[in-house]
């Protein structure tokens, strides 16, 4: 870990990096809380999109606190006053958007250009680079539909990590899960380095 930690703090990499990052509903939510935290150390800023599905697994209060900023979970900021959320400044803030875990509905919805929510509508206005990490049961990522939806978001560009196979909340073994967060940390770097 403190190998990954000074290699990110040169130059070029995390540092001061305005990364946003999109958590859909999978049980793999849980591990936006560390990926948050590790990109806080290595001195990114964070803003944090929570899908209404993925409040279910983690809490706007768990991830706001670890990135210092408050949670984003729907197009409103305050519906009295009118308030909202620009999708589009958002997309234009953000240096990198990241969106782990990528749920098959949620791939689906960014491969066919639907936006139900705040996290697919910032997809939609993002102008830099995207970098998603799915997770889901071993049948849903094989299914033939949840692939070709992967094969169409490369196609458009976007970097889709491999996902690796393990043990699955479901008892199943096999691909499914989530990248680590580590893992996705020192893939990020590695980019701002290229």
């Amino acid at each position: 870990m403190a190998e990954l930690k000074t290699r990110n703090q040169e130059p070029g990499n995390l540092h001061n990096r305005r990364i946003l990052l999109g958590v859909s509903g999978s049980i793999a939510a849980y591990k936006a809380a560390p990926l948050v935290r590790l990109l806080v150390q290595v001195g990114a800023e964070v803003q944090v999109i929570l899908t209404e599905a993925a409040a279910a697994f983690v809490t706007p209060l768990t991830l706001g606190t670890l990135s210092k900023k408050p949670v984003l979970t729907g197009f409103l900021r305050d519906a009295a006053s009118g308030q909202w959320h620009n999708h589009v400044e958002l997309g234009l803030w953000a240096e990198a958007y990241v969106i782990a875990p990528a749920s098959a509905n949620t791939l689906g919805q960014l491969a066919q250009g639907l936006c139900p929510n705040l996290l697919s509508a910032v997809y939609l206005s993002a102008r830099c680079p995207v970098f998603l990490a799915p997770a889901m049961d071993l049948d849903m990522y094989a299914h033939p539909a949840v692939q070709q939806n992967i094969q169409r978001l490369r196609s458009f560009g976007n970097h889709v990590f491999d996902s690796p196979a393990g043990e699955l909340a479901s008892g199943l073994s096999g691909p499914g899960r989530m990248l680590e967060p580590e893992q996705i940390v020192a893939e990020l770097g590695r980019f701002f380095v290229g």
